[in-house]
């Protein structure tokens, strides 16, 4: 294993839902900081919040333990208690429909698979640093693809 630990922040945005939205992720290393960003035309706040936590885990150039902070339950109780139900019922929920971003979801699979993630769930837009940084970085994603 590796003793390399990374702090994670993600967060998604959507102006409308579905409507322009963005993604934005600040990764913490020691003193080094590396934020990033995008956005989507056309989009869900779900599929934002999804792709906040596959790029900034796809940032990631070696295997890292990896402390993922994230606002939305979705994304943490998706990939944390219903992903390997979804997995064995192939790609169906419980109620036997597909489950739903399900490109987005096998992504994130993919992508958590290279590290150890321990995921932790903050309250939105509670006073977090982190989780207010990406907040930011997510809706300069948003606007940016609403300025095309």
């Amino acid at each position: 294993m590796t003793d390399k630990r990374v702090a994670l922040y993600t967060d998604g945005a959507c102006k409308g839902n579905p409507g322009a939205g963005g993604w934005g992720v600040v990764l913490e290393y020691g003193e080094h900081r590396k934020e990033l960003f995008g956005g989507d035309v056309e989009t869900t706040n779900n599929r934002m919040e999804l792709m906040a936590a596959i790029a900034g885990l796809s940032a990631l150039k070696s295997r890292c333990v990896v402390d993922l902070y994230t606002d939305s339950v979705y994304v943490k109780d998706g990939i944390t208690k219903w992903l390997s139900n979804w997995k064995s019922n192939g790609w169906r929920t419980a109620a036997k429909k597909p489950v739903a971003n399900q490109d987005l979801w096998k992504q994130l699979d993919q992508a958590v698979s290279n590290h150890e993630v321990n995921w932790h769930w903050v309250k939105g837009h509670s006073g977090d640093p982190g989780n207010e940084r990406a907040d930011e970085l997510a809706n300069q994603g948003a606007s940016s693809v609403c300025d095309k």
